[in-house]
This record gives C-alpha cells, sequence and structure tokens, in this order.
C-alpha cells in the first residue's frame, strides 16, 4: 500500500507539507500546481512554489515532492517540463482534476477531461520532455459533468506515456460533495497497465477499507483527510486497514501534535503577511476539530483574532507556544 499526500490550493501547501510529513511517512507528497499559460516559467517560479527544490526535492522529513503542472498548451507544457527537470525535482505530475471555475475558465484542470485526444497530446509531449526514469504521473476526476469518459481519459494519459494515476472519484460539477464513486476507480484500474491510486473521501480507516472494497485498490492520496487526521496515514501503515477501528487515543494525539501546530504557526509567520496569518491557523483548527475536541476549544478562542498577537495569547493558553517547535528535520 503506497500512501500519497494531495496539494490542495490555499490550504496544503509547503507549510502544512512540512508538518504533516513529520508527522507521518508518506511514500510521497504533490506540491500545488503550477499554472503554464503561454509563458516559460523561470527556476524562481518553481522554488517559491515548491522551496523543498532547495533541498533534493525533500520535505524535512525526507519526503519526496513531485512538482504539478496545469495547463491546456502541450508544447508549451512540455517547454516547462523540461525548464523544471533542471532543478531535478523527485517527480513531475499533470493536473486535471481542479474543479476551481478562474481555473477551468482558462482551459485547465478537470474541464479537460472533455477532450480525451487532448489529454493524450498533453501526456505525450510531457513525455517527451521528461527523462526516463524520473516518475511521470498525472491525476485526474472522472469526468466534467458525467463519468461518460473517463475510461477513455485515463486511457488516453496512459497511452500517452504517464506511469500512474491518482483518480478523485468525483466529476468536477460534483466538486467536493459526497458521495465519492469509488467503484468507479476499479474500473478505470482495470482499463490501464499502469498504477492506479484512490482519492476522494477518505476520513477515517473505515473509509480507506470501503475505498478498498469498491474500488479494489490498495493505494490512497489523502487530502482533506490528512489535514484533519494528521496521524491518519501512520494508522493505517500500522494496520493495513485489516482490523476493524479501534478506540483511537486523541488525547495522546493531541500531545503529539501540539509542537506540530507550534512549528506550523512559526512557519506560517515566516511565509504570509501579518493581516493573513490568522487565518492559516484558523483554516487548520477548523478541519482539525472534526477530530479533536481540544481544537474546537482552541478555534473557539482564536475565531475573533485578527492579529498574530492575538493569536499567540490562545496558543499559549492551551499549550501550544510552550510545546518544543522542532525546526530540524
Amino acid at each position: 500500500m503506497r500512501l500519497l499526500l494531495a496539494p490542495m490550493e490555499g490550504l496544503l501547501d509547503a507549510v502544512l507539507r512540512d508538518v504533516l510529513t513529520r508527522a507521518c511517512a508518506y511514500d510521497w507528497a504533490v506540491s500545488e500546481f503550477a499554472r503554464v499559460s503561454g509563458t516559460l516559467l523561470p527556476h524562481r517560479f518553481y522554488t517559491r512554489l515548491c522551496p523543498e527544490l532547495r533541498s533534493g526535492g525533500r520535505t524535512a522529513a525526507d519526503v519526496p515532492v513531485r512538482v504539478q503542472l496545469l495547463g491546456s498548451d502541450p508544447a508549451c507544457l512540455a517547454d516547462n517540463a523540461a525548464r523544471l527537470v533542471e532543478l531535478a525535482p523527485p517527480g513531475i505530475d499533470l493536473n486535471f482534476g481542479c474543479p476551481a471555475p478562474t481555473v477551468n475558465r482558462h482551459r485547465g484542470g478537470a474541464v479537460l477531461l472533455d477532450e480525451p485526444e487532448l489529454l493524450y497530446r498533453i501526456a505525450a509531449a510531457v513525455r517527451a520532455a521528461v527523462p526516463i526514469g524520473l516518475p511521470f504521473t498525472a491525476k485526474m476526476r472522472l469526468g466534467v459533468a458525467d463519468t461518460y469518459r473517463a475510461v477513455e481519459c485515463a486511457q488516453a494519459l496512459a497511452a500517452g506515456g504517464v506511469e500512474g494515476l491518482v483518480v478523485h472519484a468525483r466529476t468536477k460539477l460534483d466538486g467536493y460533495r459526497p458521495p465519492a464513486h469509488w467503484p468507479w476507480i476499479g474500473r478505470i484500474a482495470e482499463a490501464v497497465r499502469i498504477p492506479v491510486t484512490a482519492n476522494g473521501e477518505v476520513w477515517s480507516e473505515a473509509d480507506w477499507r470501503r475505498c478498498r472494497a469498491e474500488s479494489g485498490v490498495a493505494d490512497v492520496m489523502l487530502g482533506r483527510g490528512a489535514v484533519a487526521d494528521p496521524f491518519l496515514a501512520r494508522r493505517l501503515r500500522e494496520h493495513e486497514g485489516a482490523v476493524p477501528d479501534v478506540a483511537i487515543d486523541r488525547d495522546a494525539e493531541w500531545a503529539e501534535l501540539r509542537p506540530l501546530l507550534a512549528l506550523f504557526w512559526h512557519r506560517v509567520q515566516e511565509r504570509v503577511k501579518p493581516q493573513h496569518s490568522p487565518g492559516r491557523i484558523k483554516q487548520w483548527l477548523n478541519l482539525l476539530r472534526r477530530n479533536f475536541p481540544q481544537a474546537e476549544q482552541l478555534f473557539q478562542n482564536v475565531r475573533a483574532a485578527r492579529r498574530p498577537p492575538e493569536v499567540d495569547v490562545a496558543l499559549r493558553r492551551h499549550g501550544i507556544l510552550s510545546a518544543a517547535v522542532p525546526l530540524a528535520a
């Protein structure tokens, strides 16, 4: 079983990626997308998007980070992939999963799933620019408005040279609304000769077991489930999903999470303007409170905070800033 950490624009960036890969050992992570649109992006763009490129393409916990490209012009994407290769990333990934209207209006992400022939041309062009031996993968949804061409799209990407495929089991129009249609992942896996990874609505061990039963796929990419439950991947590895859910010691996990919250807050303030940093920790706590009553209490305490010093007060009250901050790997 391989466990992958998803990119999430505006949420799961380099800062949170650093923290979550310290909490659990993932096989690899994927950066947020680099939007490619008619220009050759400079090295500094990629290192800003994926600062791990400055340290061998790995997080502080030594998890490799593949860089994701998004666009619709095969030649331009190939040129940018060649430029990206110069920075020696651990892998290159293509985005055909983003459902954001702004991205889709500019012919990027999931909207291209109505054009499998274009997916093939993009994959083939980028494959030609990516050296053999450098992992080359893609992520897709089940379609735009329906699943009619899901298998055809997956086959087009595989024929174009993609070596692995993550399938988010919803259409573009589904957005992030449950349910995820896991049986479709199995249909795609049966139709291609490359590894397929499941993605979508895996929040717990029980979800993963249902996903595996319905899709027949063991590998999973975690997104919001990993953000809301930073130790989910570790429990999946320990149990291989083969045992019934056991009682989770959330108090013990919260004790582990406290220094990681301190690290997150420290790093957010390094990268984000002061007026925006409180919003970042509220965003994470809002998801954490699904599983941790302590996070619910802390979220309520920081909810009205507008400035970093106000957040500091709340974090100290909950023993966060007194926790050791593991700045080194």
